[in-house]
């Protein structure tokens, strides 16, 4: 090739404006060089990288940055023509600071009243699936060193049921964190009774037996929706109790609570669950190709005006919508979450029976994210630490605690 050409092409390599795309301190990075119009241009080495935690291979930058910073990188070229004289070209790279880094996480006080963890973590069998579920407290709370106002319970109880109880503390109530507690463990022990658990296992044999008749149909369904209304209302008056005691408003305990009682029977898999507040409850059927929203979300006409468990008016005879009872054959995904997931990712009560909102999740949960926080479904070993690792991901505005039940 002549000389003339390969200095022209040298320099038009060198002179060309290259603007990486900025990077975030502590999370991936890919920038891909273009180098579509220098077929003779081959980069050999970018100096002052390894400053930065990335690494160049095959006109790639990649890697996770550790620090926010402005870094000056070297670019060392050669022309296939002239391989033997390395050129250089002037770039820079600006690593912004992660968000997250902005935010204190100031633990909560261990000496006060009612403490609770600022994270929890559980996994274990249900019924004869899997269950693994974290809580972990909101930016917004770590930042000032409140408590996590968020709570679980998950319990094996007789005759083959498994119940799994999430609640969502309110942030204006003084007490919340307890609320929540006090909501979840009520409830998961009503249900932890032989004798109630037998008129359950009863009444569903009844439900779905295939001689039944209407009119048994129908007592066997209103008996179960009783023995459900039940477990709610002693959900209620044990933090009626807990208030009285510590001379509270039964406000200052304000929670929601959603639930799901679940068996294996040999007729297919019976979900009983209820909802008061803005916590999903979805079940994905066994080749991911439909999704149900298994509760009344109080939200729409509600919004604004979140619904709890210590609220009285919740105990009328409207609350038989908030009540479930499904049968399936078989199912992938049961899945449980507070707000503080929801309005991250899903954002809004229709997406929540969006088959590709769900598919976008779990392609989240597999490390389709800005962290590449992977949980795995399959190598479960530690999987409950992934799914904390996973809950601290960002999204701009969403800052409550969150937490995450997923069967599977």
């Amino acid at each position: 090739m002549d000389k003339s050409v390969i200095e022209k092409e040298k320099e038009e390599f060198r002179e060309a404006h290259w603007v990486l795309k900025n990077a975030s301190s502590k999370q991936f990075y890919e920038f891909c060089f273009d180098m579509d119009g220098f077929s003779n241009i081959k980069i050999k080495n970018i100096e002052n990288l390894e400053e930065t935690g990335l690494v160049f291979e095959s006109d790639k930058i990649s890697g996770i940055p550790a620090a926010a910073n402005v870094y000056n990188l070297t670019i060392e070229f050669y022309h296939t023509g002239d391989p033997k004289n390395l050129e250089i070209k002037k770039i820079q790279l600006f690593v912004n600071a992660n968000p997250k880094d902005l935010w204190k996480n100031i633990p909560a006080d261990k000496n006060a009243d009612f403490y609770k963890p600022d994270e929890a973590s559980f996994k274990g069998k249900f019924s004869d699936k899997k269950i693994v579920i974290a809580s972990k407290r909101g930016r917004s709370h770590a930042h000032e060193g409140k408590f996590r106002e968020d709570d679980f319970s998950v319990l094996e109880l007789p005759s083959g049921w498994n119940i799994i109880s999430i609640s969502d503390g309110a942030g204006s109530a003084k007490l919340a964190r307890e609320g929540s507690r006090v909501a979840v463990n009520s409830i998961n022990h009503f249900f932890n009774s032989y004798q109630i658990i037998k008129e359950v296992d009863e009444n569903i044999q009844e439900l779905y037996s295939s001689d039944t008749s209407c009119e048994i149909e129908s007592v066997s369904r209103q008996n179960i929706l009783r023995l459900l209304y039940q477990g709610t209302l002693s959900a209620y008056q044990s933090l009626e109790k807990i208030a009285t005691e510590n001379n509270l408003s039964v406000n200052d305990l304000n929670a929601t609570l959603i639930f799901a009682l679940v068996k294996k029977f040999s007729f297919g898999y019976v979900i009983l669950t209820f909802g008061v507040g803005d916590c999903p409850i979805n079940l994905i059927n066994s080749d991911f190709s439909k999704v149900q929203l298994l509760n009344t979300m109080d939200v729409g006409e509600f919004s604004g005006g979140t619904r709890f468990i210590t609220m009285k008016e919740i105990f009328s005879e409207k609350i038989v919508s908030r009540f479930g009872i499904t049968c399936v054959d078989n199912f992938s995904h049961l899945v449980l979450m507070t707000d503080g997931i929801y309005d991250a990712k899903f954002a809004t009560e229709n997406k929540l029976e969006d088959l590709e909102s769900w598919k976008t999740f779990f392609n989240d949960l597999s490390g389709n994210n800005d962290d590449q926080a992977q949980v795995d479904f399959t190598n479960d070993i530690e999987i409950e630490q992934q799914l904390l690792d996973w809950s601290d991901f960002w999204s701009r505005g969403n800052h409550d605690d969150r937490t995450l039940a997923i069967i599977y």
